[in-house]
């Protein structure tokens, strides 16, 4: 095998570039800080590969090296998500406005941003009383349907630890702040295919959601509104609706 045949990775892609992004997703995926012998355990990788790649990613600015000598996702990366959730708002945006046009109530759409959930675009409903998300917002996601919906997909032992790092704050009365019960309700979304959140992040505000699938990040779709208006009926029409839309907007992401 010749260097340039080593180098390829799959497909005929760039090795050392598949690994670099690699690890990039690897740190966001533990709440975008890690050692070099964790990114090795967690990766495969042989460490002399993994300093190499950090090295370079340091170089450019992808990465950071803090004080406790652990590597963090680095400030360059900002700019790059703030484009990449601009062309998801564009994508996303006829979509959610069919969501709205169909069901009436306030449609977003949500990105697993490190431990943090942050919306990537919104359509209002029409109503005068409404629900409002801002763009740009960014919450924890046990007390979110969209962050439920994203985090039933994810390995049992991936979300203890990203709860572990976050906490799980009581917001209402309703917060779900019980580990035990929290995993219940991943599975039931899990199950089901869709997530609930009522009144857990917002007195009288209910959401559903699903999880878009097979998309190049942890993303959710969801419709929001006040709880009198998110009756069980309108549920039972909001769940197949989402979950086509979800569909639609992962084949447009492709």
């Amino acid at each position: 095998m010749t260097e340039q045949d080593s180098a390829k990775g799959r497909g005929g892609g760039v090795q050392s570039i598949e690994r670099a992004f690699a690890l990039l997703e690897t740190m966001a995926d533990a709440g975008g800080m890690m050692g070099l012998s964790q990114l090795a355990t967690e990766s495969g990788l042989p460490l002399p590969t993994i300093h190499r790649l950090v090295r370079t990613l340091v170089d450019l600015g992808y990465l950071h090296q803090e004080p406790s000598r652990q590597y963090a996702l680095g400030p360059k990366l900002i700019k790059l998500g703030e484009t990449s959730a601009r062309m998801l708002s564009l994508t996303a945006r006829p979509h959610l406005t069919r969501l709205v046009d169909e069901l009436g109530e306030s449609a977003n759409m949500a990105m697993l941003d490190g431990d943090r959930i942050v919306y990537v675009a919104q359509v209002p409903s029409r109503h005068s009383v409404r629900m409002f998300t801002e763009v740009g917002r960014r919450v924890l996601p046990h007390c979110t349907a969209v962050g439920k919906a994203m985090l039933a997909g994810m390995p049992p032992e991936r979300v203890r630890e990203l709860l572990q790092r976050t906490g799980m704050p009581r917001y209402t009365d309703h917060t779900v702040t019980d580990p035990a019960e929290f995993a219940r309700q991943l599975e039931v979304t899990a199950r089901t295919g869709f997530a609930m959140d009522d009144g857990e992040q917002e007195l009288g505000v209910r959401c559903v959601a699903v999880a878009v699938p097979e998309a190049p990040a942890r993303l959710a779709i969801s419709i929001s509104g006040p709880a009198g208006r998110i009756t069980e009926e309108l549920i039972d029409r909001a769940v197949p609706l989402l979950s086509e839309v979800g569909r639609k907007v992962s084949a447009d992401l492709r």
